[in-house]
């Protein structure tokens, strides 16, 4: 008789045809990732010597079956990433062997039942990413002496954490509605991942960080709650520690000088809080750094030259929004790894280094590139997450850092030209140096810089016309040069022309997107016609007045001579209309044709 069918990770579509309900003897069911639809067959549980039921990764819809309970040799039931609904039975508590629970990812409603608790060899218990509410039911933990993981994510899911089960390895209560003060890690000695972040928290760091039992702690996440207080000098503890993640809360104080001793130190992000003081040397110790953002803080001083010579793993440096001054350190050129370098919206000053043409991943010279950052514990996984500013908006990135090549030096102080050796990073997505003191000419092989998808160059005092080149970045969706001294025709492509008239507003632009036509710009060039002309226009006043009084003079002695003789009366009138004709030729040289050239007194 067929103890195991396993037709996982196919192709396979439609429903899951009930008869499989007559396998009485069947004790393993592997049917996840296909194309399942439909309700799981109510028949499948007379299949009561089922020890694993896979149905993961489908597209099954409906409740969980009632009967659920009656496949009392369950150890393993996943149904997660499918669009499942409705309540999660309390049968599920008649499961008692079950070790492993996978709904996660589905559309689950209503409270987590009270039974769950009488699964007393539960391991993995993942409920995450479900409309779940309530609280957590009193025992888990305490009743459940095997789980090592706990996973609740995005639920709306509320109360106090008072403790954390000790043999909990991984817990992730990230995205809920918890709130209250953060649980002491003193009894937690095993605890690897903790993820508190996007809840209610308040209060101190203290419980957590200056507990014993953080030996093993690798993944911290307590981003996006509302903790206060100082971020305490406990770190010599944590010796196993990669990731630290305190973004968006209302912490104070300095970085803590401590934080240089954690050695195996991969990312830190203490973004958006209210930390004061500069960057302590002993950050520099940290020589696994990867990630380090710590944007929209008020730290000040200048950035230490050191940072390009010690922290070399850097992918991503993030310090926008700041008080950072000074001139930019040429010994940044040596981060060669970095994707994203922000620097935005600080007091920097002085000219943009040459050298960022270092940034041989920009530049695209580097290609084994880390696509993703994940980092895999048990049954699941751990994704850094972050945000940049592109396309005019601070947007979100996860994982795939590979996908990201960004680098913001806007709203600073910069001067200056922008170096020519920008365009050398090839690889580079979104380029934003607006807001500063910029001066000079758009380098003319921006054009190089074909994976350009943001550019903006606004609000400095750029000269001199668009590069024709522009026409060639062809995957521009935003683009921005208002604001400027520029000059000309707007060049010809299939990107620029369709950018609303604000990108060029401020300048002395012409054609299409602009509704002014380029009239004075194609109009030829008359400087040689004008020095054939004379070289100057300036009437001579002089010329005459002198021509009139010796007009004047002539006609009286003539009119008297005519008077006196016939003859001369005849020869007279022949003299006076060649006088007249010479007169109108002087007037066009010397007034009309000059004003032709004056268009604007017109």
């Amino acid at each position: 008789m067929l103890s195991i069918l396993a037709l996982d990770d196919n192709i396979l579509q439609g429903g899951i045809p009930p008869e499989i309900g007559l396998l009485f003897r069947l004790q393993e069911l592997w049917l996840y990732k296909n194309s399942f639809t439909g309700s799981i067959p109510a028949t499948k549980t007379n299949c009561s010597n089922l020890h694993i039921l896979q149905l993961g990764n489908n597209k099954l819809t409906g409740n969980i079956p009632d009967g659920i309970g009656s496949l009392s040799m369950l150890s393993i039931l996943a149904l997660h990433d499918n669009v499942l609904q409705g309540g999660i039975p309390n049968e599920i508590g008649h499961l008692f062997r079950l070790q492993v629970l996978y709904l996660y990812n589905n559309s689950f409603t209503g409270n987590i039942p009270a039974t769950i608790t009488n699964c007393s060899n539960f391991q993995v218990l993942n409920l995450g990413f479900n409309n779940l509410v309530g609280k957590i039911p009193d025992g888990i933990g305490s009743l459940m002496p095997h789980l090592g993981v706990l996973v609740l994510k995005n639920n709306h899911i509320h109360g106090n954490i008072l403790s954390i089960p000790p043999t909990v390895r991984w817990l992730d209560l990230g995205g809920n509605n918890f709130g209250g003060k953060l649980p002491s890690l003193t009894n937690s000695s095993s605890l690897i991942d903790l993820d508190l972040s996007n809840n209610y928290f308040v209060g101190s760091l203290h419980n957590l960080l200056c507990s014993n039992g953080v030996k093993k702690t690798k993944y911290f996440n307590l981003g996006y709650n509302q903790l206060s207080g100082v971020i305490l000098e406990c770190w010599e503890k944590w010796s196993s520690l990669v990731l630290l993640w305190l973004n968006h809360n209302y912490l104070s104080g300095e970085i803590p000088r401590t934080l240089g001793s954690v050695p195996l130190l991969q990312f830190l992000a203490i973004r958006e809080n209210k930390i004061s003081g500069g960057l302590p040397s002993s950050l520099l110790n940290l020589s696994y750094l990867k990630v380090l953002d710590l944007g929209r803080n008020n730290l000040a001083r200048i950035i230490p030259p050191s940072i390009g010579i010690k922290l070399t793993m850097l992918k991503i440096l993030k310090l926008r929004s700041n008080n950072f001054y000074g001139n930019t350190p040429d010994q940044l050129c040596y981060l060669s790894q970095v994707q994203v370098l922000d620097l935005a919206d600080n007091n920097l000053s002085g000219n943009i280094p040459r050298c960022f043409n270092n940034f041989s991943v920009l530049s695209g010279i580097e290609t084994n590139l880390e696509v993703q950052l994940s980092f895999y514990l048990d049954d699941g996984s751990i994704t850094v997450s972050n945000s940049l500013v592109m396309k005019g908006q601070e947007a979100t990135y996860r994982s795939f850092l590979g996908l990201v090549m960004l680098l913001d030096l806007s709203s600073n102080k910069f001067s200056g030209q922008i170096p020519s050796e920008l365009t050398t990073l090839h690889k580079l997505k979104s380029l934003n140096l607006s807001r500063n003191q910029l001066t000079g000419e758009i380098p003319n092989k921006i054009g190089d810089m074909k994976s350009l998808e943001s550019l903006d160059l606004s609000v400095n005092n750029l000269s001199g016309e668009l590069p024709m080149s522009l026409s060639e970045l062809n995957f521009l969706g935003t683009f921005n040069v208002s604001y400027n001294n520029l000059i000309g025709r707007v060049p010809t492509g299939t990107q620029i022309q369709s950018f609303n008239e604000s990108s060029f507003f401020g300048n002395k632009l012409c054609g299409a997107p602009l509704t002014n036509d380029c009239v004075h710009v194609d109009k030829p060039d008359t400087t040689s016609d004008q020095k054939e002309d004379g070289g100057s226009h300036k009437v001579d006043w002089g010329l005459i007045i002198s021509i009139l009084l010796g007009f004047i003079t002539g006609f009286w002695v003539i009119v008297v001579s005519l008077m006196l003789n016939r003859s001369w009366r005849i020869t007279y009138f022949r003299l006076f209309r060649k006088l007249i004709k010479g007169c109108f030729v002087m007037y066009f040289f010397v007034i009309v044709k000059p004003a032709s050239h004056l268009p604007f007194l017109y």
